[in-house]
């Protein structure tokens, strides 16, 4: 993620490492899209080619990278600013126990990469050691849940958040695990990308097993081992699209209970291991734990420790020597497209940010952030909010008594913005000349972390999310809506330009997490984060023939090939960008420009709010990637991110004349509207 040839992520550069100089001299800054539309693509026929067509043909995807453009992919110059930070301050001499010791001194032991290959995978050998010492079933399962402990999990997977039914506590949540492919269908597919995927990670378990000293034959042996397993544990695993429906994936049974029904797995047992009190957990996906259950005995336990060996190398391979990390590229290649893998800076840059985020996350702050930016969006926040209260009033599929609770829960949602209140500590001792030791205390710290959540209340002024990434995400949980200072940037937010190019761009980020409080999954929570029906039946209904409507379009929109995008795994994200179209221009509609006819650039400004949309979807990916992305992510591409909800849209339609016979338009009576 590092191209910087494209106009935004330039801009963005520029504008983030003279940030003094441009809060005290404001540039008039230019909406460059505008400079890059394609005439000979009509606005009807297909919005994102018109405005993004000349950069597409022309935006170069570097070796090291699966895409470039917008969105995640700003991710990419994101990171050349937090290499300047950690080149930095790992040449400094900090403090003991600073958070710029603490990142330096991380990112230090990272980068010598001579002494990490001088030791091969003796550090590990501890680890393989305690498997081979694997005796019997409670012993196996009793090195499972030590892993937990290390923040490596293999068969179980735990985590600690809210009570779905009771938000207020938290507690034990497993959840289905335990595969090394992208997701279950993957061992059942036959198309000819899946078994170019199968074939890859069968080679790359079988090099793990090869560079720790198994022979060619016994070390493939050994991969088909750990994917016949895996198999059979993926037929237990519910899809992606199951797992939407929030109250399916949702089982709290007492310990006692479980005992009785899987004895083999030893629940008390592993929860006393882990430290947590708990007269009752939930399991988020029962019968993946009954097969689990089953499969213990039935698998021999030879079997079963060449899979957590398998497992276990995995977690670690990316942080041993290069022969083990360059395995584990050669894996990820075939799933992302990329031929050459990042620099050892930038590979560093994502661990540090992975695993001392928040600490890093200060520094990027300090250096990179204008408090301008906090105010103004906290402004576009409000608006939207006020907007969308004026869409459920207009609703007409929606009684007076919902639409009442939709209101709650509205101005319920709470708001971050830029960055925590409260900074993330991390309780380790950082060693420049330790790199293994030093993620291997890192990845404990962060499992006493959440495990230390356990009975306690939410901490409501914890993020998911560190405060450089470029991203933004509603939780449901806790009702809230975050936007990190790394989304508060061009092409998303200027400070310094128009509100049509704003409400276009942060303004539909924000309308999007204001929606998913009311998309398929965010609908079955209340205000107070609680898995709780508050709507009328009829309502309910009518909501979920409008949602149907949507998935049975987004069926019918190609991406590669034959391959579409799948409308029941995307709903949610597509129910939210189609809501925050009319959110966003609804709330524009509410300043001085969205009221006047003033054009800038010779565009109208309903016209500049529509171009600014398809700017912040500018993404271009390779062919690989976005199988993949296809597969098992639930928004949809960004191609349909912008012709998809523009589809639905009236003001697009007047703003730039689109007329019958053109690709994407839609007669009023077929143009879906929810939110």
């Amino acid at each position: 993620m590092k191209n910087l040839l494209y106009a935004s992520a330039f801009l963005m550069l520029l504008a983030a490492c003279s940030q003094q100089e441009a809060v005290e001299n404001p540039p008039k800054r230019e909406f460059v899209s505008v400079a890059g539309i394609d005439p000979s693509i009509k606005p009807g026929d297909n919005f994102f080619m018109h405005v993004n067509g000349i950069w597409y043909d022309s935006a170069k995807i570097a070796d090291d990278q699966s895409g470039v453009g917008s969105y995640s992919f700003l991710n990419i110059p994101q990171k050349k600013l937090l290499e300047n930070i950690l080149e930095e301050v790992s040449k400094s001499k900090n403090p003991a126990g600073s958070i710029e010791q603490k990142v330096g001194d991380f990112y230090a032991s990272g980068m010598d990469t001579a002494a990490i290959n001088q030791r091969g995978f003796e550090p590990i050998n501890p680890i393989l050691d305690e498997i081979e010492a694997i005796s019997d079933l409670p012993s196996l399962l009793s090195f499972v849940t030590d892993e937990i402990k290390s923040n490596s999990e293999s068969i179980i997977s735990l985590g600690i958040s809210p009570d779905a039914e009771n938000s207020s506590i938290n507690i034990a949540h497993f959840s289905q695990t335990g595969l090394g492919l992208p997701d279950r269908d993957y061992y059942f597919n036959t198309d000819s990308s899946t078994i170019a995927i199968q074939k890859a990670y069968l080679d790359y378990v079988s090099t793990l097993f090869e560079l720790t000293g198994s022979e060619t034959t016994e070390a493939q042996r050994n991969a088909e081992k750990v994917y016949e397993i895996e198999k059979q544990l993926a037929q237990s695993h519910k899809t992606r699209i199951e797992r939407r429906i929030v109250k399916e994936n949702y089982h709290k049974m007492s310990v006692t209970e479980l005992n009785q029904k899987q004895p083999t797995i030893g629940w008390s047992t592993m929860l006393e291991q882990l430290g947590l009190d708990a007269d009752s957990v939930d399991v988020r996906q029962p019968v993946y734990y009954a097969t689990l259950d089953k499969m213990l005995k039935a698998v021999p336990l030879s079997d079963w420790k060449i899979y957590v060996k398998a497992h276990t190398l995995d977690s670690f391979a990316e942080v041993l020597s290069k022969p083990f990390e360059d395995a584990s590229f050669d894996y990820q290649k075939v799933i992302n497209g990329q031929s050459t893998q990042l620099t050892r800076a930038q590979q560093m840059v994502q661990k540090v940010d992975r695993q001392l985020g928040f600490a890093l996350g200060q520094l990027y702050v300090k250096r990179y952030f204008n408090e301008d930016a906090k105010k103004r969006v906290l402004d576009l926040v409000n608006n939207l909010q006020k907007a969308f209260e004026s869409r459920i009033n207009q609703l007409d599929w929606m009684s007076d008594s919902t639409k009442t609770q939709a209101k709650e829960k509205l101005y319920a949602i709470t708001k971050k913005i830029g960055y925590p209140d409260e900074w993330r500590e991390y309780d380790v001792t950082i060693d420049p000349s330790k790199y293994f030791e030093n993620v291997l205390a890192l990845r404990k710290d962060q499992s006493r972390y959440q495990l230390d959540k356990f009975g306690k209340a939410p901490n409501k002024l914890e993020w998911g999310t560190t405060p450089s990434t470029v991203t933004a995400y509603y939780n449901p949980s806790l009702n809230e809506i975050v936007f990190p200072a790394g989304i508060l940037q061009y092409p998303y937010f200027d400070l310094y330009a128009d509100d049509a190019i704003n409400y276009g761009g942060i303004g539909m980020v924000i309308g999007h997490e204001l929606t998913h409080a009311f998309d398929d999954q965010g609908a079955q929570y209340d205000k107070d984060g609680n898995v709780k029906n508050w709507w009328t039946a009829e309502d309910y209904e009518k909501f979920k023939g409008k949602t149907q409507q949507l998935i049975e379009r987004y069926d019918t929109f190609t991406v590669l090939d034959s391959i579409h995008v799948k409308g029941a795994m995307t709903i949610g994200e597509n129910t939210a960008d189609n809501g925050a179209l009319y959110i966003a221009y609804e709330a524009f509609k509410l300043t001085e420009q969205g009221q006047d006819t003033t054009k800038i650039d010779g565009y109208t400004p309903d016209q500049r709010f529509c171009l600014s949309i398809a700017r912040i979807w500018r993404v271009k990916t390779r062919d690989e990637f976005l199988r993949t992305y296809v597969n098992t992510n639930s928004h949809s591409p960004a191609v349909w991110r912008v012709n998809g909800p523009l589809m639905n849209f009236d003001p697009f339609y007047t703003a730039f004349n689109i007329q019958p016979g053109d690709l994407n338009y839609k007669s009023e009576a077929e143009r879906i509207k929810i939110w």
